[in-house]
């Protein structure tokens, strides 16, 4: 089936003049890797066309890997291809211009709580989106080209997204389209520094959030980033974001959150877990993602420790009732 959708894809792209390629808002790694790699592969597979990445913001955590394109006037995108990759409904797509595209593909890995698009391709199996871009690469590469540049993005998102191949949504196939990349000759010690090399005021963010880390009963393990806190380190929103990292190595701790004030008054909820589905009590609380990644949003402190209750509640029944957790 997945081969039928990429097949019609692939068509679709020879058949359009014009590709236009968004992602989601507050961009990750797996979000610019595949969008920026998906671009460069049409680029040169076909130079006669005109490829572009056109979004609303960008991520200083990857700005390492370059610019996105200029801002287009609406007159641009109606004889468009709008290809969207790694965002699961419609209101998380970065540039709203989306709309004004002929025609509407959707890419991603997240669960397909809201179909959208004229062509969809989605495997909730997968690691990452840049996973499905190696796919889409290697199961027509008589057809596609394919470089370091593109492969340097596509393998940077595939480490992101996957904790480093950490996670349990890693599987055979992630590792050898890691390794189709490459083989491309990309260079992982540039990638692996900018990615994992702290400055060291977040060295000293880091150092004063293992003393603010807090358990609940059954060992949630939980904090909370005021504004305060990240100007005190000098942060931004991002690298406030990181601290959810943090507490993923505690014996016990199934279930691990990070609540990061924002500027516009809500509070943005990084939630990670070992095991544990959490995707469902994010979408409760505005958000969604991954069984063990998800983000969303409360709006008051009172929400925040709601959401936390039933955190720990879901955690207390998943130890009692299962196994080989540690």
């Amino acid at each position: 089936m997945s081969l039928e959708k990429m097949r019609v894809i692939l068509e679709k792209i020879k058949e359009y003049d014009r590709i236009i390629i968004f992602r989601h808002k507050r961009p990750d790694g797996d979000a610019v890797g595949s969008t920026k790699g998906l671009r460069e592969i049409l680029r040169i597979t076909y130079p006669e066309k005109e490829v572009c990445l056109l979004n609303n913001d960008y991520s200083d955590y990857m700005a390492f890997l370059g610019d996105e394109d200029e801002p287009r006037d609406d007159d641009f995108y109606k004889d468009a291809l709008g290809i969207v990759i790694d965002t699961a409904t419609v209101e998380r797509i970065s540039n709203p211009k989306y709309s004004l595209c002929k025609e509407l593909v959707k890419i991603d890995h997240h669960i397909d709580i809201a179909p959208y698009g004229d062509y969809m391709w989605v495997e909730e199996e997968r690691s990452s989106s840049c996973e499905m871009i190696a796919k889409f690469y290697d199961t027509f590469h008589d057809e596609l080209k394919i470089n370091k540049e593109a492969a340097t993005y596509i393998y940077t998102g595939m480490v992101t997204d996957s904790g480093r191949f950490r996670f349990r949504s890693v599987s055979g196939d992630t590792m050898r389209y890691a390794g189709t990349m490459l083989d491309v000759g990309i260079d992982t010690d540039i990638i692996y520094a900018n990615l994992y090399l702290d400055p060291f005021e977040e060295l000293k963010f880091k150092s004063y959030v293992y003393g603010k880390i807090k358990l609940t009963k059954n060992k949630v393990a939980y904090m909370y980033v005021d504004r305060a806190m990240q100007e005190k380190f000098g942060l931004t929103f991002e690298q406030a974001c990181t601290a959810v990292s943090y507490m993923d190595s505690i014996k016990g701790s199934l279930i691990w959150i990070a609540f990061i004030e924002s500027d516009d008054g809500s509070i943005r909820v990084r939630l990670r877990s070992r095991f544990v589905t959490i995707s469902e009590l994010a979408e409760r609380y505005h958000g969604g993602g991954h069984a063990c990644a998800a983000g969303a949003t409360v709006y008051s402190i009172d929400e925040a420790k709601k959401l936390l209750k039933e955190a720990d509640k879901r955690l207390g029944e998943y130890k009692a009732n299962n196994t080989g957790w540690l």
